[in-house]
């Protein structure tokens, strides 16, 4: 199931699992383009800074060796264009630094687009608003189908923090686990620090916190777990972003991690 704005790829009817990937992407349409006030060589360093490289990759690649496959939902258009993770309203933190549903600043604080009310309610009504839809749309299918949904939302990061980030000075472990404290029950913390041992390090919700539910089930509905896995990008990419020998060992780490649910 396509749709221009995001790629749902269906996993066995029985499955629970339902692997997130949100920031993969580097397509920018041509109509948003504009608005970027970047030269095409500054916008590809900042896709190479900005986009979570690879973990399509990797969340397929784990479905697909998964005893039970995972139904997946992955985002087609770069974060530059809307950041679906964010709140589109005042909730969200990364508001302060120009990084909520609609950034403004990019990865080093510079300006990434001029800020217009106009604009941005145009972006959101146009992308975030229909991914978060079709999005809870598929949460509410699986949980009619079978009781009960995990979202593992599958995210990487870069070995040194931006310099436009709120989390300078925490920990970067090879394993992020974000947390929600109504969604996430502990057997899945658990379950992903017996998974991905022997990768690395593993701290929780530091340097990134939280982990995605559709508001339309957040804070309502303990059906819906979810947890975020945050790789640190070094474990399975080299700086040029190829494939490192450490890649095959995250796959397998994240299939265990699906099979354990």
């Amino acid at each position: 199931m396509t749709d221009p704005n995001y790629l749902i790829i269906p996993g066995d009817t029985q499955s629970r699992v339902l692997l997130h990937v949100p920031h993969s992407s580097r397509e920018i349409p041509a109509l948003v383009r504009p608005q970027l006030l970047l030269d095409d060589t500054e916008l590809n360093q900042e896709l190479d800074e900005m986009t979570d490289s690879a973990t399509d990759y990797l969340a397929m690649q784990s479905a697909k060796n998964a005893t039970l496959k995972p139904w997946l939902f992955v985002n087609l258009l770069s974060r530059l264009v809307i950041d679906p993770e964010r709140f589109p309203d005042e909730r969200e933190s990364m508001n302060e630094v120009g990084m909520g549903a609609v950034y403004t600043k990019t990865s080093a604080g510079k300006v990434l687009r001029l800020p217009s009310p106009t604009e941005e309610e145009a972006l959101l009504k146009s992308y975030f608003h229909p991914y978060a839809a079709a999005l809870s749309h598929l949460v509410g299918e699986r949980l009619h189908a079978n009781g009960a949904v995990t979202i593992v939302d599958v995210h990487s990061y870069r070995p040194i923090a931006h310099l436009n980030g709120i989390n300078h000075n925490q920990q970067r472990p090879a394993l992020c686990i974000g947390t929600d404290q109504f969604h996430t029950p502990e057997m899945l913390i658990t379950g992903l620090k017996q998974a991905f041992q022997g990768i690395g390090s593993i701290v929780e919700n530091e340097p990134y916190a939280g982990t995605y539910v559709p508001l339309d089930y957040y804070e309502k509905d303990c059906a819906v777990s979810s947890v975020m896995t945050e790789i640190r990008a070094d474990t399975f990419l080299n700086p040029d972003l190829t494939f490192n020998a450490g890649c095959e060992k995250v796959i397998s780490a994240l299939s265990r991690f699906i099979n354990q649910i």
